[in-house]
């Protein structure tokens, strides 16, 4: 080989930058990327709020004229029990499953759309982005209505101790916000917003992207491109959002 052509084969190796890893594109390899970067920030998040919640003792050896206590860490089972449309009826973490449940199956229909995807079939990629999107907006509409429960609170009120004028005061607190909470210590509704609504803006977030995957999948963007890998990379997002509310469902409602 000649001084020149081994010059141009070097040239044309660096400013090409090799085979990419695992035949993934460039598009593919920033998802994953960003992907790292978000669940690092969520393992932040859910790391501190289990160092703070072990610093509170538990609610367990309480009274049972106890239902809430602002100085014990609250057991999820009497927080989130409540089903809309079943008011009085105790069903622990029943509609928090009913959630998962949905937005797991969201995650099937995104797997479909995928494989849709990959044999070209723009009909099957438009049913089963169309499925995953009411998941999805299903979902935020759970959200939305425990969010608006656990704000409003029991019909129980708790009694709590409040610094008023220079002297403490004790009064009656139903409900949560990030100034009071009824259900036990102030962090405990400080992190179920932070934490919960951040993980709701990146389902909004992914609602919204799958809306334009849809939308260019119904003016036949991608036959036009003659591939559907937008579908696979926003995919690839959704997916991670799901694995995200399984730690969130762990960590707030389980453990």
């Amino acid at each position: 080989m000649s001084h020149s052509s081994a010059a141009t084969v070097s040239e044309k190796s660096v400013w090409d930058g090799g085979s990419s890893p695992m035949g993934a594109s460039y598009g593919k390899l920033m998802m994953w990327f960003f992907l790292l970067s978000d669940a690092f920030t969520f393992s932040g998040l859910l790391i501190t709020y289990g160092l703070v919640r072990s610093s509170h003792p538990a609610f367990e050896g309480l009274p049972e004229a106890f239902t809430f206590s602002t100085e014990y860490w609250p057991v999820p089972e009497k927080v989130f029990e409540a089903v809309p449309f079943l008011h009085g009826i105790t069903l622990p973490l029943v509609f928090v499953g009913i959630m998962t449940f949905i937005l797991i199956m969201s995650s099937v229909t995104m797997v479909l759309a995928v494989e849709a995807g990959h044999r070209m079939d723009r009909k099957a990629v438009e049913k089963w982005m169309l499925w995953t999107i009411i998941g999805g907006i299903t979902f935020l509409s759970c959200q939305a209505w425990e969010w608006t429960h656990f704000i409003v609170g029991t019909d129980t009120p708790t009694m709590v101790k409040d610094f008023v004028n220079g002297q403490w005061i004790t009064k009656e607190v139903t409900g949560a916000s990030l100034k009071i909470n009824q259900y036990g210590p102030q962090p405990f509704a400080d992190f179920f917003f932070f934490i919960t609504g951040f993980h709701g803006f990146h389902v909004f977030s992914g609602v919204m992207f799958n809306f334009l995957i849809y939308y260019n999948t119904v003016t036949g963007v991608y036959d036009r491109r003659g591939h559907y890998e937008m579908v696979e990379k926003v995919g690839l997002y959704w997916h991670f959002v799901d694995l995200v509310w399984v730690f969130v469902f762990t960590f707030f409602y389980l453990v």
